[in-house]
């Protein structure tokens, strides 16, 4: 058997025997040194064992070994893994600043929810966005009491009307959850029409409506107070249809 015979032998042993075909890259060596033996081993057959046969085809089938290999193993890919972003704002873990933000909640670049005011509370929690600038305000972002505008009452009663509630809802919503740790002063007002003694006692009762409507929408009745004060806090003057307008109100004011 000359020796291109049988280094055709090694190079069919060597696929077949070593695997070559699925192997990793990093086993080419394997392969060369499984060539290398099969290689000495063809050259020791045959009638005149020759000694060159036998060293060329060692190293024959090892150079076959390691070629076959190289060109036939297959890379093993390793998928990068998914950046993570636990609070789904967009914003990946490792560059988020603020990673706890609450679902929906618009954020910045940071991952922080925005604060359009600049006051220091975040825009969903914020009662009085448009505070001016450099204002002390309350946990609601106001730096005054919230009048609760529109939200208005049937004339000489305590019942709330349609778009009253639609204004107090999200404000009742918002408070549970997110301020549910702050205690509120629901404040009733009148204008000067009518009995004083009569305005402060329907001031009282508006006052409680608005408190059972927010604490039939979440808030907790324990974190409210309601309190009328009838004609006695006007803001506007009371001789104009417009001033008594302004006058006619409800009044949030964090307690402190």
């Amino acid at each position: 058997m000359n020796i291109l015979k049988r280094l055709s032998a090694v190079l069919v042993a060597t696929v077949l025997v070593t695997g070559c075909a699925s192997i990793k890259t990093d086993d080419w060596k394997s392969c060369a040194m499984a060539g290398a033996a099969m290689g000495g081993a063809a050259g020791g057959f045959g009638d005149d064992h020759d000694h060159e046969d036998f060293l060329l085809s060692a190293v024959g089938g090892a150079v076959i070994g390691g070629t076959v290999c190289a060109l036939m193993a297959k890379e093993e890919v390793v998928a990068p893994a998914a950046p993570v972003d636990s609070d789904g704002d967009g914003v990946v873990d490792g560059v988020d600043a603020c990673p706890e933000t609450p679902q929906g909640v618009a954020v910045d670049s940071k991952g922080c929810a925005l604060d359009s005011d600049n006051d220091g509370v975040a825009d969903y929690k914020d009662q009085c966005p448009d505070s001016a600038a450099g204002a002390v305000v309350n946990e609601l972002g106001c730096a005054k009491p919230f009048v609760l505008e529109g939200v208005n009452f049937h004339t000489n009663s305590a019942e709330l009307t349609d778009e009253a509630k639609s204004i107090l809802l999200p404000i009742a919503t918002a408070h549970n959850a997110h301020h549910a740790d702050v205690d509120l002063l629901i404040s009733g007002h009148t204008d000067s029409m009518g009995a004083e003694a009569y305005n402060l006692s329907l001031s009282q009762k508006r006052a409680e409506a608005v408190m059972a409507f927010m604490v039939s929408n979440g808030s907790d009745a324990n974190k409210l107070t309601a309190v009328g004060h009838g004609e006695s806090q006007p803001v506007a003057d009371n001789g104009t249809k417009e001033g008594r307008a302004k006058n006619r109100r409800v009044e949030l004011t964090v307690k402190k």
